[in-house]
C-alpha cells in the first residue's frame, strides 16, 4: 500500500512539473465542436459566413459531442454589454446538451437588445454549476469582454497563416518559381510577409522553411508582445515573421492581440473556484461548425475546467475595403481563368465571409447578349478574385434553414423576441446558373458610377465587384476589364524598340491594338518559336509621340522574340492567340540583319575615295555624299568589322572638298535600310612618286647564273636603293611606309634612322636591305607610302617584288639530247619549274619538299635553260651555265668533282603518295 501510494506521489509530481512547464498560449489540443447557425430576416448563414451579430439575430446551437460522450457537458451562452455593466440574469442561457431533444435539434436563441458581445462556456455538470458560472461572469465582466473580442481576433489571425500553410501545399516542391510567385501572392491577398530567408536557402529546402512553422504557437507568454514578436522569435519564425493587424475585415496596423490573449490565460488561470477553472479556446468555423484547440488540457476534477468560446461581435458589419492591386490592370472577361487582382481585405480570403461575389458590368457597357454579372469567388493561391465557372460542383450555395430542424421553443431570454428596426436586408436571389442577381444600381455608394452613354460599348470597360459579406450588402472596387478581343495589331517604333527584328540576336518590339489584356500567347509562323511579352512600362513609350495609356486604354506589349537561330533575313508572321479565339491573329513583318554600324567616315581633300570603319559593312550598297555617289571598291568588300573603301566611278573628277569641311553622308544598305553618319574632310594625303631606283648585289658575291626576267624582280639578299619625289617639302618626322600586300611584313623607312637621306626638300633617298629587314623567308610583292606623324598615310605605290634565288653550281648533260641532264646547286626547292624552252612545252616540275642537291633538268636544246621561281611562278628566267659532260668516276665526288648518275636512277622520285 505505501508503494502504491509513493508511484502515485510521483505521477503527481511529473504531471504538474509538466504543467508548470507548458506554453500557456500554445493552443494545439484539438477540443470539442459547437454547431451554430445565424438567421436574419428569414435568411440563415453558417456561423463560418457571418462576420458580425446583430440584435434580433437568431443563433442555433447544438454541441456536436460524440455518442459516447460519458461527462455531460452544459453550455452556456452568455451575451454581455461592456466592461463595466453586468448583464441581467436574463442573458444568460443554460442548455443541457446531454438532453435528448437538445441533442437531436439544437437550441434556437436570441441576441437581446442592447448586447455587445456573444460567449459560449461549456463545462462538466457538477451541483450549482449553472449559478457558479453566472456568477463569474457578472462578479468580472470585463475579463469575459475580452475574452470575447480578443478570441474572435486570434481566430482571424491564425486562419489567414493556415490559409498560407494549406495553400502552399498546392505547390511543387521543387519549383523554385512557383513557390516564390505563390508565396507573394498568398502573402498580399493575406497581408502577410513570409521569411524573405527562405528564398535564400537551396530550392530543395525553400519548401520546408515556408512551411515548418509552429501554427498551434501562436501566441507567446510575453506580457504585450505583438504578433510580429511573437511570429519573428516563436517556433513560428521559420514560416512568417510578419503578419499585419486585421479587424473585422482588415487593417493596416499592427494587432495587440498577443497581449491580450496572454492576459486572458493568466486572469482566466487566477479566475477559479473550487469547482471551475476557465481555460480559452479559439474557433476556427469550417461551415456551420466551431473547431475548437485549446491551450491546456481539460480536467474532470476539480476545479474542473470551463471552455470559453468567442463569438462575433454584436456590432454594424465593417465592409471590407478591397483595392485593386494596381488601378490601371486591365483584366480580359474572355479569359476563363480571369483573376482580378485585389488586396487590402485579407479576411476575404482567409474566411467565408465574403459570398456570391459577382462582377458587375453597366448594361449600357456591354452588347445584347453579354452577361452583366460574372460570378466570382476569393482566390489567395493566385492572388485575387477568380472567375467561378457556372458548372462549378463546388460552388458554394447558401445553407438550407430547413437542413436541421429548429425545435419550436419559447424564448430562452425570457423576453418577447426583439425585432430590428434597421432597413431590411436585400437577400441575393441565385439564379439556375449560380449567377448572383444584378445588384440595383442605387446600392452603389462605395464605388464611382460609370456614366451613361449612348455609345457602342467599348473595348474595356468599368466593372464592380459587388457580393454578399455574411448578410450585408457590399460594394467593392470599380475595375478595368476588356470585353472583346483586341484588333488593328501594329508594330509602333520608338527610341527603346525601333520597328525592326534583326536575326542572330534577342528583339524587342512594342505592340498595339484596341485591347491587349486578352493574350493568351504570341507565337511565330513558321516554326514553333514562342515570343516572351508582358505590358510595356510607361519608359518603353516615347512620351513626346506615344503617350503612356490611360487607366482604361489599352496598354502597349513589350514583345520579347529570340531569333538566334534564324539562319537568313525574310518575312515571318506573329501569331498573337487571344483568349476565346479560335484562331490566332496574324502580323506580318521582315527580319533584318544586323545592320551595319558606321563609326566613321575619313575622307582626304584631294581623294576621290574615302574610308569606313565599323561593323557589318558588307551590307553597304553605296554612300552618298553631296549628291555623289561612292561605291565600294569590290562587291565583296566589307566584313562583319573592320574597314571598307568606296570610290568614286573612274571618269568622276576630285570632289572640290577643303579640308575641315564638315558634311553628312548618307550609307544605303543592300537591304533597302539606310543610315547617316557624319563625315570630317581630313587634310590631303601626303605623296610621293618613285623617280629611280637600283638592285645592289652584295659586295664580293658571285654573280648568279640567273637572269631575272623583270626589271621590278629584288633578289631577296640584294639591297634596294631608290629616290623618291614629294610634290611639297619632305618633313623630315614623316616616314615611308614599306610593306606587303597583307601587311604581314612591315618596316617604315626614316631619316632618323638613316634608311633615309634628303638630297634636298622635295628628293628623298632611300635604301632597303630586304634579307636583313625582313629574313630569309620574305617573298612577293612590296609597296610603299609616305606617312605623316600623326599615322595618316598616302596612297601605296608598287616598289618591287621580292624573289629568293637557288644557287646553281654545275650542269652536267649527255651527248644523248634524249637523257636529261644533272643540274646541282643548293635551296633548289626554290624552283617551281624547269623547261629546256622559254615556252615551257614540255616542263619538268620540281617536287614539292625537294631537299637534295641535284635535280634532273630536260637537256637544253639552244644552251639555256629556263625556270620558273616559286616566288614569282608568272613569269620566266633564263639560266646561262656551261654544259659539262656526265663523269664517270664514280669516286669523283672525293675529288671534289661531281659524282655521275644515271639519268635512269638518278634522285627524281616523287614523295610516296599511297
Amino acid at each position: 500500500m505505501a508503494k502504491t501510494f509513493h508511484r502515485l506521489t510521483i505521477v503527481a509530481l511529473l504531471l504538474s512539473a509538466a504543467c508548470a512547464f507548458a506554453d500557456p498560449a500554445r493552443f494545439d489540443l484539438t477540443g470539442p465542436k459547437i454547431d451554430v447557425r445565424v438567421t436574419r430576416d428569414g435568411a440563415a448563414l453558417p456561423i463560418s459566413m457571418v462576420p458580425n451579430l446583430q440584435e434580433g439575430d437568431q443563433l442555433w446551437l447544438h454541441a456536436d459531442l460524440p455518442p459516447t460522450q460519458s461527462v455531460h457537458y452544459l453550455l452556456v451562452a452568455v451575451f454581455l454589454r461592456g466592461t463595466t455593466n453586468p448583464p441581467p440574469d436574463n442573458w444568460f442561457i443554460r442548455i443541457q446538451t446531454w438532453d435528448k431533444k437538445v441533442k437531436d435539434e439544437g437550441v434556437t436563441i436570441t441576441v437581446p437588445k442592447d448586447a455587445q458581445q456573444a460567449l459560449l462556456l461549456l463545462a462538466p455538470e457538477t451541483g450549482g454549476d449553472f449559478s457558479t458560472l453566472r456568477s463569474a461572469v457578472k462578479g468580472r465582466p470585463g475579463i469575459f469582454v475580452r475574452a470575447s473580442q480578443d478570441l474572435t481576433e486570434a481566430g482571424f489571425e491564425q486562419a489567414r497563416i493556415e490559409k498560407y500553410l494549406a495553400e502552399m501545399k498546392n505547390v511543387p516542391p521543387g519549383d523554385e518559381k512557383a513557390l516564390a510567385d505563390h508565396s507573394n501572392l498568398l502573402a498580399r491577398t493575406l497581408n502577410l510577409k513570409p521569411n524573405p530567408d527562405c528564398f535564400k536557402k537551396p530550392v530543395d529546402q525553400q519548401y520546408n522553411c515556408l512551411t515548418q512553422t509552429g501554427t498551434q504557437t501562436l501566441l507567446d507568454d510575453g506580457h504585450g508582445q505583438s504578433i510580429v514578436t511573437a511570429l519573428s522569435n516563436g517556433p513560428g519564425s521559420d514560416f512568417i515573421n510578419q503578419a499585419s493587424y486585421t479587424q473585422m475585415a482588415g487593417a493596416g496596423v499592427y494587432s495587440a492581440y498577443v497581449g491580450a490573449i496572454v492576459d486572458l490565460v493568466r486572469l482566466t488561470s487566477t479566475l477559479h473556484t473550487a469547482q471551475y477553472q476557465y481555460i480559452p479556446a479559439i474557433a476556427f468555423p469550417e461551415h456551420e461548425s466551431l473547431n475548437l484547440r485549446l491551450n491546456a488540457a481539460p480536467s474532470f476534477h476539480n476545479p474542473k475546467s470551463v471552455i470559453v468560446i468567442g463569438l462575433p461581435g454584436v456590432q454594424k458589419a465593417v465592409l471590407p475595403p478591397l483595392r485593386p492591386t494596381d488601378p490601371k490592370h486591365i483584366s480580359c472577361l474572355l479569359d476563363t481563368k480571369m483573376v482580378l487582382p485585389v488586396e487590402g481585405a485579407p479576411l476575404v480570403f482567409s474566411t467565408a465571409f465574403a459570398h456570391d461575389l459577382a462582377l458587375h458590368i453597366e448594361p449600357q457597357n456591354v452588347a445584347k447578349g453579354e452577361p452583366t454579372d460574372i460570378p466570382l469567388y476569393p482566390d489567395a493561391f493566385r492572388g485575387g478574385l477568380a472567375i467561378l465557372p457556372t458548372d462549378d460542383k463546388a460552388r458554394r450555395e447558401l445553407p438550407n434553414p430547413d437542413a436541421k430542424k429548429q425545435p419550436d421553443m419559447p424564448n430562452l431570454l425570457g423576453a418577447p423576441e426583439y425585432k430590428q428596426s434597421q432597413p431590411e436586408a436585400k437577400p441575393v436571389t441565385i439564379h439556375i446558373d449560380g449567377q448572383p442577381e444584378p445588384k440595383p444600381a442605387s446600392d452603389m455608394t462605395d464605388a464611382k458610377k460609370p456614366e451613361i452613354s449612348s455609345a457602342p460599348p467599348g473595348v474595356v470597360v468599368q466593372a464592380t465587384v459587388q457580393g454578399k459579406w455574411g448578410f450585408d450588402n457590399f460594394t467593392g472596387p470599380v475595375l478595368n476589364v476588356q470585353r472583346v478581343p483586341g484588333e488593328g495589331w501594329k508594330i509602333v517604333p520608338t527610341p527603346q524598340t525601333p520597328a525592326v527584328l534583326i536575326v542572330g540576336q534577342p528583339n524587342h518590339l512594342l505592340l498595339t491594338s484596341t485591347g491587349t489584356a486578352c493574350i493568351q500567347s504570341i507565337g511565330v509562323e513558321p516554326g514553333d518559336l514562342k515570343a516572351e511579352w508582358k505590358l510595356a512600362t510607361p519608359t518603353l513609350v516615347d512620351s513626346a509621340k506615344e503617350p503612356p495609356p490611360a487607366t482604361n486604354e489599352a496598354q502597349p506589349v513589350d514583345l520579347t522574340l529570340n531569333l538566334q537561330h534564324a539562319a537568313t533575313p525574310g518575312t515571318i508572321q506573329l501569331a498573337i492567340q487571344q483568349f476565346g479565339q479560335p484562331k490566332p491573329d496574324q502580323l506580318g513583318t521582315k527580319t533584318f540583319s544586323e545592320p551595319a554600324k558606321i563609326e566613321s567616315v575619313r575622307m582626304h581633300a584631294g581623294d576621290v575615295s574615302a574610308a569606313l570603319t565599323g561593323t557589318s559593312l558588307d551590307q553597304v550598297k553605296e554612300v552618298v555624299l553631296n549628291s555623289l555617289k561612292l561605291e565600294p571598291v569590290d562587291a565583296s568588300a566589307g566584313s562583319s568589322t573592320g574597314s571598307l573603301t568606296v570610290t568614286l566611278p573612274k571618269d568622276a573628277k576630285v570632289p572640290p572638298f577643303k579640308a575641315g569641311e564638315k558634311l553628312t553622308a548618307k550609307v544605303e544598305l543592300r537591304d533597302g535600310r539606310t543610315l547617316e553618319a557624319p563625315v570630317i574632310i581630313e587634310a590631303s594625303r601626303p605623296s610621293v612618286t618613285i623617280l629611280s631606283r637600283r638592285i645592289q648585289p652584295p659586295a664580293q658575291a658571285a654573280p648568279s647564273p640567273i637572269t631575272l626576267a623583270s626589271p621590278d624582280d629584288l633578289p631577296l639578299g640584294d639591297q634596294l636603293v631608290f629616290f623618291l619625289k614629294s610634290p611639297s617639302s619632305f618633313p623630315r618626322n614623316e616616314q615611308i611606309e614599306v610593306a606587303n600586300a597583307d601587311d604581314s611584313l612591315h618596316t617604315s623607312l626614316s631619316v632618323g634612322a638613316g634608311s633615309l637621306i634628303l638630297q634636298d626638300a622635295h628628293t628623298i633617298l632611300a635604301t632597303l636591305d630586304p634579307l636583313k629587314t625582313f629574313g630569309t623567308s620574305a617573298f612577293g610583292p612590296l609597296r610603299l607610302r609616305a606617312v605623316t606623324n600623326d599615322g595618316t598615310g598616302g596612297e601605296w605605290l608598287p616598289l618591287a617584288t621580292m624573289v629568293r634565288l637557288p644557287t646553281l653550281d654545275q650542269l652536267h648533260c649527255a651527248t644523248d639530247v634524249t637523257k636529261p641532264c644533272q643540274l646541282s646547286g643548293s635551296s633548289l626547292y626554290l624552283i617551281d619549274s624547269v623547261s629546256a624552252d622559254p615556252a615551257f612545252t614540255q616542263p619538268a616540275p620540281v617536287p614539292e619538299g625537294f631537299v637534295d642537291q641535284m635535280l634532273p633538268v630536260p637537256h637544253p636544246t639552244a644552251g639555256l635553260l629556263y625556270l620558273k621561281l616559286r616566288d614569282d611562278p608568272e613569269k620566266v628566267q633564263q639560266v646561262n651555265l656551261p654544259i659539262l659532260p656526265l663523269p664517270t668516276d664514280p669516286t669523283a665526288a672525293k675529288h671534289g668533282t661531281t659524282k655521275a648518275a644515271n639519268p635512269t636512277t638518278a634522285s627524281t622520285a616523287k614523295p610516296d603518295t599511297k
